[in-house]
């Protein structure tokens, strides 16, 4: 778990935060397109590239806060930039924002978990 502790750019320099924001965006913009794409049928993938930055941002912003704050805040700005980028009513931006959060999850831990085998291998 070493690895879990390298990505925390906390008293870290400005190009830590601008690497760990962009690794981020990149990240929930793909994993919002698998969302959309999983309940809206076929999307353009542009509009996932809309979303990705509002969770990136607010994640890398708030993280000083802990996990309850920072989820919450991350999850409606999600949920808002869903529901503006694709342009959905209320209940079914919620809905492709859950599935995100969701395979945004199942990936982060398949990583996590990936990397730390990974580094259990021998040389």
């Amino acid at each position: 778990m070493a690895f879990v502790a390298q990505l925390d750019p906390a008293g870290g320099t400005l190009v830590a935060y601008v690497g760990t924001f962009l690794i981020f965006a990149l990240g929930y913009s793909v994993t919002a397109h698998i969302a959309a794409r999983y309940v809206l049928g076929e999307v353009s993938a542009r509009r996932a590239l809309l979303v990705g930055p509002v969770p990136a941002a607010a994640s890398v912003l708030l993280q000083q806060y802990g996990p309850a704050i920072t989820i919450g805040v991350t999850m409606f700005g999600d949920y808002l930039a869903i529901r503006s980028a694709y342009r959905l009513n209320y209940r079914l931006a919620g809905l492709v924002a859950v599935i995100h959060y969701t395979v945004t999850v199942i990936a982060g831990i398949t990583l996590v978990n990936l990397v730390g085998l990974l580094g259990t291998a021998p040389t």
